[in-house]
């Protein structure tokens, strides 16, 4: 194509050109917010940022394990005060971002007032402060995720290696933020925490989902974990295994509706092989072993050892 024939080659060109894209840009914009009725004024940003969770994120990791995913500088007896340095401003940062989700949540309300903005403000406050207060459990629970991942592992060589480079304690480490995000009301920020780590890892939990301690996912990649699943202690799974739902319930216009239990439950001490699929608000007993590849849509009592041979049977008698 000749200079001549190309919009972007002549700066007065270009900018005749990139002006037509902004106008439509911007009508395509306001068509949205005004089909989802968003406010239409000029104002900061409405909604939580990705790239200041992940921020924050990072940072408590740092203040969780100073000396191990902290600065490579750091020192132990400087540990306090860079932990004490960090939570500063992650916390402020987090109670910046708490306060968009609420702020956001109260402008869904028809003609919400400013006492209701009001109470969105302190209440970010607490959230922040009860999220604070629940560091030193999240770090037990974490504890108890690496010390799971290294006995279980043969090949682990420390409990420093697994922090350090297992996808599953990084995906946990996500998890266990987001789901008390999750439970002290802000779920858009707990998912979008809960997203940050299934980019990096290839791990996807909800949120919402409920996971006791000694959590070990083995290689991680392709596990999935439904939004209402719950899980107990010292409980393993292995790459792809899918913890989902069965079947969705519909409205009378055939949209899916919100909430309910549909996703599996698991007692203590299960483990579940590479690629199994677990589908339903079933119960799979204590100190069950479910093998690779299965597909199962019941509930098996405490003990039990599921092989695919097994589950293949169990389907061709139910289907007589």
């Amino acid at each position: 194509m000749g200079a001549g024939l190309n919009p972007l080659a002549e700066p007065h060109s270009a900018a005749l050109y990139f002006a037509d894209i902004v106008a439509e840009l911007r009508s395509e914009r306001e068509r949205w917010r005004a089909s989802q009725r968003r406010p239409m004024e000029v104002g900061a940003r409405e909604l939580p940022s990705r790239e200041a969770l992940a921020a924050i994120v990072e940072a408590l990791r740092g203040a969780l394990f100073p000396m191990r995913l902290g600065p490579p500088d750091l020192r132990q007896e400087s540990e306090d005060y860079y932990v004490g340095h960090t939570l500063d401003i992650a916390l402020n940062a987090l109670l910046g971002q708490v306060q968009l989700e609420l702020r956001h949540f109260a402008r869904q309300h028809p003609t919400p007032t400013d006492s209701e903005f009001g109470r969105a403000e302190t209440h970010a406050v607490q959230i922040v402060r009860e999220f604070g207060a629940a560091l030193p459990d999240i770090r037990r629970l974490l504890d108890s995720d690496v010390l799971a991942a290294f006995h279980g592992d043969p090949a682990a060589r420390s409990v420093d290696e697994v922090l350090l480079c297992y996808p599953g304690v990084l995906a946990m480490t996500y998890h266990r933020i987001a789901h008390r995000l999750h439970t002290l009301g802000v779920p858009l920020l707990a998912r979008i925490v809960s997203e940050l780590a299934h980019g990096q890892t290839g791990i996807d939990i909800h949120p919402g989902a409920s996971i006791g301690p000694g959590f070990f996912i083995d290689h991680g990649t392709g596990v999935v974990i439904g939004e209402t699943a719950k899980i107990g202690r010292n409980v393993r799974l292995y790459q792809a295994v899918t913890l989902g739902a069965k079947r969705f319930s519909t409205d009378g216009e055939g949209h899916i509706q919100k909430g309910g239990d549909r996703h599996p439950v698991l007692e203590d001490d299960v483990v579940i092989y590479a690629g199994a699929t677990v589908l339903g608000r079933v119960t799979i007993g204590q100190g069950s072993t479910i093998g690779g590849n299965v597909w199962l849509t019941r509930s098996v009592p405490p003990g039990s050892r599921i092989t695919q041979a097994h589950a293949r049977d169990e389907v061709i008698v139910e289907g007589r």
